[in-house]
């Protein structure tokens, strides 16, 4: 499985289904699975983080660089698990472990408020200046009972983000 001269067999897309718990269906398996076999260009069962850039919406995405740190080396199964993430059946815990890892960029456990500023800086260019992102963060930091000197761990994005009504979910075409 990983090359595009492999088909996938009912056993893969059922290991596959497991290993995202089940965030996609069988048809959309395969449909990824075909996705995936484009991108990697040179068959070798991996997605380089070049291959990811040729995806244009991925290379336009503001956190393209984080995220190109959590997608480099990725085999077929490992790619459907990322992917799952954005899945409407992803439990919403789930999503708010990605957003925590794409702000822990230094991958030690922990957010800083620089870390914090560093994606809103991603996200909002120039069209916000350096001084109206710190006093938005540090306004909804005090909103969330945390100061700019706090070091937040995964348990304080679920605090903050764990009633949100989060969305984070893209569709998956099914030829």
């Amino acid at each position: 499985m990983g090359n595009a001269s492999s088909m996938l067999t009912q056993y893969d897309i059922e290991e596959v289904q497991e290993h995202c718990s089940h965030a996609f269906g069988q048809q959309e398996i395969v449909s990824l699975y075909q996705r995936f076999c484009q991108l990697d260009r040179n068959g070798c069962g991996f997605i380089s983080s070049d291959e990811f850039l040729s995806v244009p919406e991925f290379a336009v995405n503001p956190l393209s660089q984080k995220l190109l740190r959590m997608v480099d080396g990725l085999n077929f199964k490992e790619f459907v698990a990322f992917l799952s993430v954005f899945s409407p059946r992803a439990p919403l815990n789930q999503k708010i472990e990605f957003i925590f890892k794409v702000y822990d960029t230094d991958g030690n456990g922990k957010v800083t408020f620089s870390d914090m500023l560093d994606v809103l800086h991603d996200l909002t260019g120039e069209f916000v200046s350096g001084q109206q992102r710190e006093e938005v963060l540090t306004h909804v930091l005090e909103e969330a009972g945390y100061t700019k000197e706090s070091l937040l761990v995964l348990a304080d994005f679920v605090k903050i983000l764990g009633n949100s009504g989060l969305k984070m979910e893209v569709e998956v075409p099914v030829d």
